[in-house]
């Protein structure tokens, strides 16, 4: 009786990993162990970093409304909580974008957070 042989799955499977890792350095591309082990890294950096895009881009956000808001002699905690009293719901995303793309209109943003905090109490 012939022996059963898998030689078009197992080859199959190999091209299938190596279309994956093309351009991956080295032999991380061409050996089939490593560039398995490559494979399910490089994925699980992947799964990671899709929540970590979302962390840094609120942190430049942030970063830039704060700048703009210095600009106007404001901090960017007193902007924040103006526009909470102001009821404004305009998100980071957005005031970043119009600091950027619209000053003016961040400036009236801004004066408009100043006006709903509270005087600074005169020192004795």
């Amino acid at each position: 009786m012939t022996r059963a042989r898998s030689g078009k799955t197992v080859m199959r499977s190999r091209k299938r990993l190596r279309k994956l890792t093309k351009g991956f350095r080295a032999s991380r591309h061409n050996l089939v162990r490593q560039s398995t082990v490559t494979l399910i890294r490089s994925r699980v950096y992947a799964f990671r970093d899709r929540r970590v895009r979302k962390r840094e881009f609120r942190t430049l956000w942030i970063i830039r409304i704060n700048a703009a808001c210095r600009m106007r002699g404001l901090r960017y905690s007193e902007l924040i909580h103006g526009l909470q009293l102001a009821n404004v719901e305009l998100d980071r995303k957005t005031l970043a974008d119009l600091a950027v793309t619209d000053p003016d209109a961040f400036t009236k943003i801004a004066d408009l957070a100043r006006s709903q905090l509270p005087a600074p109490a005169a020192s004795a």
